[in-house]
């Protein structure tokens, strides 16, 4: 055998080996991708679960009204986890983050905008993060707990019942005097 038939031999055993390993790669690239997506699923299973069961999440429309017999039994799935506000009605009955909410609220002087009271909870203050703690307040405003007193200024409805004023009055130069905010200020 000559030089050059050795060299054509070890050249065909290299590209057919080079071809092997891509082709497993290959494999192994589909392999770990599908194994990738398994776990995300996994994760975001884990977070949804964790929040639903934490009363962090809420239901969709349809689940608030299977449950207006208010029974509330079985699963936390389809249950209004944060109630309407009535005068009586104590933030106790909230889910824990829902109470951290009002309770801090209720102890500031001044309405406070969505980042601040993350920062004050102890939680993210990254824009993302903020704008899902904005639609907890927003669903918070909605059930009567909280008064969007202007655009992103938020503060208990309690201290209005307490007053004598209803929660529809909210948005009162009275109310914004008590609470220190005057039109155009930031706290």
């Amino acid at each position: 055998m000559s030089w050059l038939e050795e060299l054509d031999r070890r050249e065909t055993a290299a590209r057919e080996e080079i071809a092997e390993l891509r082709a497993q790669i290959e494999e192994l690239t589909r392999r770990l991708a599908g194994r990738e997506e398994v776990l995300s699923r996994l994760v975001i299973t884990r977070e949804t679960m964790t929040e639903i069961l934490s009363g962090d999440a809420t239901v969709t429309d349809a689940g608030a009204d299977a449950d207006a017999d208010g029974d509330g039994a079985g699963s936390p799935v389809g249950v209004r986890l944060v109630p309407q506000w009535t005068p009586g009605l104590g933030a106790e009955v909230l889910p824990g983050s829902y109470r951290d909410v009002v309770e801090v609220l209720m102890d500031a002087v001044h309405p406070m905008r969505a980042h601040h009271l993350c920062a004050a909870l102890g939680l993210s203050t990254d824009k993302s993060k903020v704008e899902g703690f904005r639609s907890k307040l927003k669903r918070l405003v909605e059930r009567g707990w909280l008064v969007e007193e202007g655009p992103g200024l938020f503060t208990p409805c309690h201290l209005l019942a307490a007053d004598g004023d209803a929660p529809e009055q909210a948005g009162s130069s009275a109310v914004r005097g008590r609470a220190g905010v005057g039109s155009g200020s930031r706290p």
